[in-house]
């Protein structure tokens, strides 16, 4: 990518390349910018909003993609990349046709099995499309050879985390099992109360990591505060955390959402998973999720029966070692190494100075 103006993070798009100068885009307010920061890269934030079922805000969210599509055309004349990655959303749509007019190649990667309006939108001008399953082809029926399988690319701290490194981070009983609940940075309401509810039963023989989220902490401080002083060491709770890796080495089973990452990421440490589609996400957390269960990797409970079987599908589960054994093979096989790479060579391959 050129670099014209900008003080630019240089990195390596893969091992062996020379480093490139990178750009993050992001939307206005939007979450990632503290992430992007975090690791060292530019970050820029220009304005998009979603058009589909938004009622009376569609004028609104019309206009606000347009300013989007002017303010990623100027980023594109100052910045003039080689290349542009999306993943989704309806941040896709301003940049992707903003670098397309300019000629740079667009290139798709599409975490969640089924793409939402705007990656098919873009997926007319792009000139490849990252999937992380086959099962994503059929979406692309008519793009043919521009899709390419890559599965879910996976960060290296993730990679690196051992089960006796996370012992020792959080002050685990190493003998006794763990599950791990989260909703996500911000959390899941639904998901957090039952497993507060749940705390007192699980607690009498396995041990908890909880990531709550932001919203949700001080009724995890609560539950905390409310168990009795020899369950209350086995329950340990965070808004945050940064060291994902260690929580998920740490595991014997995942409760969660069925996020893209939940592709990735538990088939990456061979992790049963008990999902919970986020239930306002149109389908694509179930796809995902099922994606999973018909795999033998993962159990789907639906955000109604939360209360009802959450505390049941996991003790029993936790409790017959052959169907763990089973789900942690069928984890593993569902994982698709080096995906990173294979993106980044796929941007490279596209790439070319300007």
């Amino acid at each position: 990518m050129a670099d014209s103006q900008w003080q630019m993070a240089q990195a390596p798009l893969a091992i062996g390349h020379p480093p490139s100068a990178i750009l993050w885009i992001g939307s206005l307010g939007g979450m990632e910018a503290d992430l992007v920061l975090r690791e060292g890269l530019p970050f820029k934030a220009i304005h998009s909003a979603g058009v589909h079922g938004v009622g009376w805000r569609l004028p609104l969210n019309a206009l606000n993609l347009a300013r989007g599509f002017f303010e990623a055309l100027s980023l594109g004349r100052s910045f003039q990349p080689d290349v542009l990655l999306v993943t989704g959303g309806f941040l896709a749509a301003p940049a992707a046709w903003a670098c397309w007019l300019q000629r740079v190649p667009v290139v798709i990667y599409l975490p969640d099995l089924e793409p939402g309006l705007a990656v098919r939108v873009v997926s007319r001008i792009a000139a490849r499309i990252c999937v992380t399953a086959d099962d994503s082809r059929k979406y692309f029926a008519k793009r043919g050879r521009k899709v390419v399988v890559t599965g879910y690319p996976i960060r290296p701290d993730l990679r690196q985390a051992t089960r006796e490194q996370a012992v020792q981070h959080f002050g685990l009983d190493p003998v006794r099992r763990t599950i791990l609940v989260t909703g996500g940075s911000r959390g899941a309401r639904s998901l957090n109360r039952a497993t507060c509810a749940a705390l007192a039963d699980w607690l009498t023989e396995y041990q908890v990591i909880h990531l709550s989220g932001t919203l949700d902490w001080q009724e995890a401080e609560q539950a905390r505060a409310a168990l009795s002083d020899d369950l209350r060491p086995r329950y340990h709770a965070f808004p945050f955390l940064h060291e994902m890796g260690l929580a998920l080495a740490a595991a014997d089973v995942v409760v969660s959402r069925a996020g893209a990452s939940a592709l990735g990421e538990y088939p990456l440490f061979g992790l049963p998973a008990l999902l919970v589609p986020y239930p306002h996400a149109w389908r694509y957390q179930k796809v995902n999720a099922d994606y999973l269960v018909e795999r033998g990797a993962a159990i789907r409970v639906n955000d109604d029966e939360l209360s009802a079987r959450l505390t049941r599908e996991v003790r029993g589960l936790l409790s017959d070692e052959a169907r763990l054994s089973q789900m942690r093979a069928a984890a593993k096989a569902a994982a698709r190494p080096g995906a990173a790479r294979r993106i980044a060579e796929e941007l490279i391959a596209l790439s070319s100075p300007r």
